[in-house]
């Protein structure tokens, strides 16, 4: 019996053994040699692997940067251009800065202007929400206030503020990676440039509807008059859907659009000083009587 059974051991230690020699010479036959540079820009990526890049992650980023012809495709919004600068010294590629970008969430339709016209008692899920009903306040557009853009970020750059029932920033933690993009479902989160010195304005309405409507749901909404297209004197602000959208490349800051909206949908953020809209509407109007003389 004990023979048996020593037999046994020994027949499968040999099989054990002849099966793990012909997988090392499978392994050996087959095996892919990867370029090393991969590793290296793996190790200089922030190693976050947040899909911010379009990628699955920093190894899929570095196995694609080696594969590209340049990196105009790539570009690590964590990292930034200080890391980019590393990974294309280790390509040999040339340098394509790009302007540091920070996530704007377009809806100011807090609590006091925008009241709640029936309780929802679901989920606490904006997916979840969004795919039952339009929202439990009058605008349709506007932020649901579950958080699932904060519950996305996953470097603590998002809240939300119990007052106004909507999301808040904190740029100093925010690193343009898109996932609070991804996660809302009223697309109510782009990415905008910084801009100079952190200055931009932004027009923090998505509502759709005709401006009797709109106003009726929200006091902050975008009525979609044109005001601030006519008053852009630098051609930066479109106006299509009803919605007033503010090009960042074309915009000067002057903050006239800001100062004449009638409804306050147009906002301005890291200004040094606050707007003082009778000087800047008191302007419009002395350049209108030189442009009619």
């Amino acid at each position: 019996m004990n023979q048996i059974v020593i037999w046994t051991i020994v027949i499968l230690a040999g099989l054990g053994l002849l099966l793990a020699v012909v997988l090392y010479l499978v392994a050996l036959k087959f095996k892919v040699e990867e370029d090393p540079r991969i590793e290296q820009i793996e190790k200089t990526l922030p190693g976050a692997n947040c899909g911010g890049c379009g990628y699955a992650g920093c190894h899929a980023f570095a196995d694609s940067a080696v594969k590209a012809s340049d990196l105009s495709a790539h570009f690590c919004p964590v990292g930034g251009n200080e890391v980019m600068k590393k990974v294309s010294e280790i390509l040999g590629y040339a340098m394509v800065e790009k302007a540091p970008q920070v996530a704007v969430v377009r809806c100011n339709g807090s609590c006091a202007v925008r009241p709640v016209v029936n309780i929802y008692d679901g989920e606490k899920s904006c997916r979840v929400k969004a795919a039952l009903y339009s929202g439990d306040t009058g605008c349709p557009f506007g932020c649901l206030g579950c958080g699932d853009c904060v519950n996305a970020c996953e470097f603590g750059a998002l809240s939300m503020n119990p007052e106004t029932g909507l999301p808040v920033l904190d740029e100093s933690k925010c690193v343009a990676c898109g996932k609070c993009v991804k996660a809302c479902p009223k697309k109510l989160i782009e990415l905008r440039p910084k801009g100079p010195r952190g200055m931009r304005e932004a027009v923090l309405c998505r509502n759709e509807d005709k401006g009797p409507v709109a106003k009726k749901a929200c006091a902050n909404a975008c009525i979609g008059c044109g005001i601030c297209v006519k008053t852009c004197t630098h051609d930066a602000i479109t106006l299509e859907n009803n919605i007033a959208y503010i090009d960042p490349a074309k915009c000067k800051l002057c903050r006239e659009c800001e100062a004449m909206c009638p409804t306050g949908a147009i906002h301005g953020v890291n200004f040094p000083k606050e707007l003082d809209k009778a000087a800047v509407k008191e302007r419009i109007a002395k350049r209108k009587e030189v442009s009619n003389e």
